[in-house]
């Protein structure tokens, strides 16, 4: 029964020695792997649960995106053993290239026939019966690039103000591209991630609160000549002033919060799935589950979030502290990516903030997000057991040299 185990480990963190091998299972983070998987769990019985009665409508078949969100999740795991058995130090060299494989894929979705387009907004490359939403792709490609431009040019982000606005030029194409499409809620996401691993690569002060102001400004310029734009904002200032147009998904949400109260109305009990809270299997999610399992789901949720997130950024300090400035670089961003989108999603379904087009990671029905959710999953895990394989390496060579 070990030898399977000890050769498929073998193959995918490409390691020849079997006694590097028997300590993969001590230096994994269950932690991080127990709130993933949780969460995907949950993620798909909430998916079936919301989407039961839309799917029945539309299609004729009930569990129509539970069987498909399933697929997803089957494709995300073996994308996820894909990605383990790469060498984060392949990550790093082809980098550049990943930023130029988002551009394209944010331009393909603008060619005819190819992108699709969904209640205004063209996020989607049609292939066949699936869609791909690039955002979702370019969120994790961009965090790789600026991770290895860190790495190679650390001097001179610190020191010239060239290093510090080459990285941002070509986010800020893409950020053009994603708002073109529109996608103002992954264009958000991605500026702060990079906004937290600048500061982490040592930008100065000066420099990094003109980024904030510059981020600031036009981000709040956006709002401003926007008519769309403006009208969530509004909406999500006073929902009860309009609460059939501008603010009904806002409060339709707020009434699934309040009739879940401590424990739920039960699983599959919800009353605002049934037509009343639009996208309830996608950007609503959290408030369907929220109504079907009370605050003890939601806290329950925030709490696997914020625990992924905590093991995320101790990955990364361990890398860092390890001499892997790469490694601990992704990790950190993977980390802040994972936590911002969860919170804003969480955020907007309590009506804390405006309505954006952020699925909830793990868990809202979507292919392309399931899958690079996996994928981000298995890069924190290759950082976790490259820097603990390396710092055991040299822990027993101190002691060989006594």
């Amino acid at each position: 029964m070990n030898m399977p185990v000890t050769s498929y480990m073998q193959n995918v963190f490409g390691r020849d020695k079997k006694s590097d091998i028997k300590t993969v299972a001590w230096i994994t983070d269950y932690w991080l792997i127990g709130c993933a998987i949780t969460l995907l769990v949950l993620g798909l019985i909430m998916v079936g649960s919301a989407s039961v009665s839309i799917a029945e409508r539309q299609l004729g078949t009930p569990f129509y995106y539970l069987w498909r969100q399933i697929a997803f999740t089957g494709i995300g795991l073996l994308a996820a053993l894909v990605a383990l058995k790469i060498p984060m130090r392949l990550w790093e060299e082809f980098g550049p290239a990943l930023i130029i494989v988002s551009i394209l894929l944010l331009l393909l979705v603008f060619v005819p026939g190819l992108g699709r387009t969904v209640n205004g907004s063209t996020r989607w490359i049609a292939v066949g019966s699936i869609n791909l939403q690039a955002s979702e792709f370019v969120k994790l490609f961009a965090i790789m690039y600026l991770s290895g431009y860190l790495v190679r040019h650390n001097e001179a982000v610190r020191t010239s103000m060239s290093g510090f606005i080459r990285p941002l030029l070509l986010l800020m194409a893409l950020t053009v591209l994603l708002l073109l499409e529109p996608d103002f809620g992954a264009a958000a996401v991605m500026l702060a991630t990079a906004m937290v691993l600048m500061w982490l690569g040592g930008v100065r002060v000066s420099q990094f609160l003109f980024l904030i102001a510059a981020v600031a400004t036009a981000l709040a310029l956006l709002v401003y000549t926007s008519e769309y734009r403006m009208q969530r904002l509004t909406a999500f200032l006073n929902p009860w002033d309009d609460p059939f147009n501008s603010g009904f998904q806002l409060t339709q949400a707020l009434i699934a919060f309040g009739r879940g109260e401590w424990f739920g109305v039960g699983l599959g009990a919800s009353v605002q799935k049934l037509f009343y809270l639009p996208e309830a299997h996608t950007d609503f999610l959290f408030a369907v589950m929220a109504e079907e399992l009370g605050l003890f789901g939601v806290v329950l949720v925030i709490g696997l979030f914020t625990l992924l997130v905590i093991r995320a950024l101790r990955i990364g300090r361990f890398a860092e502290n390890r001499e892997r400035p790469f490694a601990g670089y992704v990790a950190y961003g993977l980390g802040t990516w994972i936590g911002l989108q969860a919170y804003i999603n969480i955020g907007v379904n309590m009506g804390v903030l405006p309505t954006k087009g952020l699925t909830l990671p793990f868990m809202s029905y979507g292919g392309s997000s399931i899958v690079v959710m996996c994928i981000a999953i298995a890069l924190l895990i290759r950082v976790d057991y490259e820097t603990r394989r390396d710092d055991r390496y040299i822990q027993k060579k101190k002691w060989s040299t006594r």
